[in-house]
């Protein structure tokens, strides 16, 4: 029994769609029923649903004035019409719509209008993109184009669009011996159908050059074509020169935070070193005795350069040019030293010499020394007289003025680079027993070299009435230690020019 009863609901069912309503309401005729269906998309609006009843009356007959009726429910604002119009379409437009004659006569026709959304109208979906796409290439050459869409598509609905036209630049390509096509289509599901096409080009001329749009219900997925030689890329220079901006930026930073870093390794690794100059000392010092220059000498100058940098430092608490003669022990003190060290400090600047003449004592500094390194103590220049400043300003291509600092006492500071730089490069030997290098590689014998040379002995002369007997009464009147100084003198001076 209950086999019976669902088979029943089944039949009921199958025909409900087209009686059901019908039956419900009186003013369906069944025997003059339709259905009609409207896709929504697939064409302008407006929408038109017409009345069967004029393909059945007679071309004779007068036109029919007619009433619309939806669910039996009068449509005023229709009547006399012989159709309906919908400029906007939507679900709840579907139903019975009921046309009968005004007249006495009891002909109607009911028409079920159903609205369906369109598959035909919506957009395609271009694979792998729908950008665009820019090609170069140089004229002469062929191009392949391949355009690939996947269209939603009903096979019930009356029209629906799935051409896939090409263009260039707007119009339609109808050269076809310039340009070569090759569609295809193929449903990969149900309800879809991918449509591809390839498309070859032919540059013959700079005209072939353009936009190439390939169109699908009014969508289109472009391709730009350029020529390589008349607008090349310029992307990889562009890249290139931001790069090396970048990298021109960094090594100006790196340089100016670690210039003295890198200057020193370039010195402790290539540079030249100091051989065969007939030299002693490294440095010889030169500043004024009294407290503070002594204990910044003797407690961080001279240690700092014979502790950290195995310098041999020779010091001397008189003046550089004390005078207007300079003494034999000073000259070769310094002509035994590869640098001079002064440490121009207030008490230094207010020696004689210094106040009186220190043009001349500059001077006289540069013949002796090439490049004499002169130690200023922080603020001392803002007290130095106007014409001391304009004396160094002037020599300052041939000076090393360093200056002393707060935090000038850290090994790392630059103070103690710029010194570094400043002071020859020292030649290491890994035996302790080998000596000093920078003196034991002279292969000359140089006087200048021993500590206690023979000339610098002023005892009387044991044959006085030798080759100079002759002239004893006028050498007699000169002073031995006065002859000495100054053929000392012009000993260096003559032995600078011979090294240089």
């Amino acid at each position: 029994m209950a086999v019976i009863y669902v088979a029943f609901l089944l039949v009921c069912c199958v025909q409900w769609d087209k009686t059901l309503l019908a039956a419900a309401q009186t003013c369906v005729d069944e025997s003059r029923f339709k259905e009609h269906v409207l896709y929504v998309g697939q064409q302008e609006p407006p929408y038109r649903l017409d009345c069967p009843l004029e393909l059945v009356q007679p071309q004779s007959s007068p036109q029919l004035k007619l009433t619309w009726q939806k669910d039996c429910q009068q449509l005023v604002a229709q009547e006399g019409k012989a159709s309906l119009e919908f400029s906007i379409l939507s679900l709840e437009d579907q139903g019975n719509y009921t046309c009968m004659r005004q007249d006495n006569s009891t002909a109607s026709f009911t028409v079920r209008l159903i609205v369906k959304e369109s598959q035909c109208s919506k957009a395609p979906e271009f694979k792998p993109n729908g950008g665009l796409t820019r090609l170069w290439r140089n004229v002469g050459s062929s191009v392949i184009l391949n355009c690939t869409a996947l269209l939603l598509w009903d096979p019930t609905e009356g029209q629906c669009d799935t051409t896939l036209q090409w263009r260039k630049d707007g119009q339609p390509l109808t050269n076809h011996t310039l340009y070569t096509q090759n569609t295809s289509s193929w449903s990969p599901v149900a309800g879809q159908l991918m449509v591809d096409s390839l498309l070859v080009i032919t540059l013959r001329q700079l005209d072939d050059f353009g936009l190439y749009s390939c169109t699908v219900r009014n969508v289109s997925s472009d391709f730009r074509l350029d020529s390589s030689i008349s607008s090349p890329s310029h992307t990889a220079a562009v890249i290139a020169a931001i790069l090396l901006l970048l990298l021109l930026a960094v090594a100006a930073v790196v340089y100016s935070r670690c210039h003295l870093n890198i200057k020193l390794w370039y010195k402790n690794s290539y540079g030249d070193y100091e051989l065969n100059d007939g030299k002693l000392y490294d440095a010889y010092i030169s500043y004024v005795n009294n407290d503070h220059d002594r204990k910044f000498v003797n407690f961080i100058l001279k240690p700092h350069l014979e502790n950290k940098n195995t310098y041999k430092v020779h010091l001397n608490e008189n003046e550089i040019l004390p005078g207007s003669e300079p003494s034999a022990e000073l000259l070769m003190n310094m002509s035994r030293s590869r640098r001079l060290i002064v440490l121009l400090s207030h008490a230094y600047l207010d020696q004689d010499w210094c106040s009186n003449n220190f043009r001349q004592g500059l001077l006289h500094l540069l013949e002796i020394c090439e490049r004499p390194i002169l130690i200023m103590l922080d603020g001392q220049s803002k007290r130095m007289r106007p014409e001391i400043k304009q004396l160094l300003s002037e020599h300052q291509h041939c000076l090393t003025i360093l200056t002393w600092r707060h935090n000038s006492v850290i090994p790392s500071s630059v103070f103690w680079k710029e010194l570094a730089l400043a002071m020859p490069r020292k030649v290491v030997f890994r035996s302790e027993s080998a000596g000093d290098a920078q003196t034991m590689l002279q292969d000359d014998k140089d006087p200048m070299l021993t500590l206690n040379p023979d000339y610098l002995d002023c005892s009387s002369d044991t044959d006085p009435a030798g080759d100079l007997g002759k002239n004893q009464g006028y050498w007699t009147k000169q002073s031995s230690s006065t002859i000495v100084r100054w053929n000392l003198y012009m000993i260096i001076i003559m032995q600078k020019k011979t090294f240089a």
